[in-house]
């Protein structure tokens, strides 16, 4: 019975690892660091707009004058549109993180590429601009998702977590603690203004972002957004035309 056990949990972690690991890269380009000497990170955002909580990350980077990159969910741009428009405003980057980030839509034949799809027409309304990058929920990948987005000239984008169970932690300091022990020159931090999607307290990630950034801050780092870090386009303009940052 226990080797049965262990022959089980043996699957589960590689099933894990081959399919949704922030770093695993056996299926295919999955961008999480990119090795340098120099001390920049790439702060990252997901499962949002989701209010008050973006708009507070927001007010703080800006007064520190640090532009992010937000994978938005396109159900949430719709909840709060206004918030899409300021973070675009402000500078900050805006990607594709599905429309309604549900695990099901992996499983049906073309679901996941028809929200892709939706979240680009929706984000190109609000933005006048069709997003580049995309980040596919809980970092599922697998040959034919990358293949499918790479055609849509998406750039997908892994990271590490702040905290790996930053979603359901109640101490901002703790998370604090945990991003600032895992950073390192050229990283892309993962932090969630929203959850899954749906509406949802964030305001112990809110904590955890002000102490992770100014502890960065403090160690010498400095901030670009994920293009910056990668090299590659933000956005483009039109269908057809070349990317632009």
């Amino acid at each position: 019975m226990i080797v049965l056990w262990l022959g089980a949990a043996a699957l589960v972690g590689a099933g894990y690892w081959f399919f949704m690991a922030p770093y695993s890269q056996l299926l295919g380009s999955y961008p999480y660091r990119v090795e340098q000497a120099d001390r920049v990170v790439a702060l990252t955002f997901d499962d949002g707009p989701n209010e008050p909580y973006t708009s507070q990350i927001a007010d703080f980077l800006d007064s520190r004058g640090i532009r992010a990159t937000f994978f938005q969910v396109g159900a949430c741009v719709r909840r709060f549109p206004a918030s899409t428009a300021r973070l675009a405003a402000a500078g900050h980057v805006v990607g594709n993180h599905s429309m309604t980030h549900r695990y099901t839509t992996y499983l049906r034949p073309g679901a996941f590429r028809r929200e892709i799809d939706q979240t680009q027409e929706l984000l190109r309304e609000r933005l006048g601009r069709t997003p580049a990058l995309a980040r596919t929920p809980w970092l599922w990948r697998q040959p034919i998702l990358l293949r499918m987005l790479r055609g849509r000239r998406l750039q997908p984008v892994s990271g590490t977590f702040g905290h790996p169970l930053e979603v359901f932690h109640r101490d901002g300091a703790a998370m604090a603690c945990r991003a600032l022990a895992q950073t390192k020159p050229g990283s892309i931090l993962i932090f969630h203004d929203g959850f899954d999607g749906r509406t949802g307290d964030r305001s112990q990630t809110v904590k955890a972002v002000r102490l992770t950034v100014d502890g960065l801050l403090a160690q010498g780092y400095r901030f670009v957004t994920v293009d910056e870090l990668l090299g590659v386009p933000a956005y483009h303009r039109t269908v057809g035309e070349a990317p632009t940052t």
